[in-house]
């Protein structure tokens, strides 16, 4: 891979996304490459370990959401040169109901030799599951204990 900068590959990231290729997209892990989403909630992962599991992640993804905008973008670099903060919005349609949505992220990105270390993802289960059409699913989730 040839080395970019963070801001690099996650406008990179989001170009593959917005075309689909969400075999494309999981091709910027590093083979070790963690995914961490701390505010999922129901049946949502909290951690994927290695580019295989997110592939397997992202593989659905177009059959759920139908990302068509990246409406806002902004790239925050840190103290570490390897580690930027991006504040995103994407909007799209839900496939399954056809509605239009609009989700905010923050994402903590680390990328080494231009691939993907570690993405930490602060999304909204509850925006996430309203635009899906899945919010009382998750509500009940939530409710329910594991045995």
């Amino acid at each position: 891979m040839v080395s970019s900068t963070p801001e690099e590959t996650f406008r990179r990231m989001i170009g593959l996304m917005l075309a689909k290729d969400m075999n494309a997209v999981a091709n910027l892990w590093a083979a070790d490459g963690i995914a961490e989403f701390p505010f999922a909630a129901g049946s949502s992962p909290r951690v994927l370990r290695g580019r295989e599991e997110v592939r397997a992640y992202l593989a659905p993804y177009p059959e759920l959401m139908d990302m068509r905008e990246v409406a806002a973008l902004a790239v925050r670099p840190t103290d570490r040169t390897d580690t930027v903060v991006v504040e995103w919005t994407a909007t799209g349609r839900t496939v399954a109901t056809s509605r239009p949505y609009r989700l905010d992220y923050i994402v903590v990105l680390t990328v080494r030799d231009g691939l993907i270390t570690l993405y930490r993802d602060y999304w909204s289960p509850l925006s996430a599951a309203a635009a899906a059409g899945g919010l009382a699913g998750l509500i009940d989730s939530l409710g329910r204990k594991d045995t």
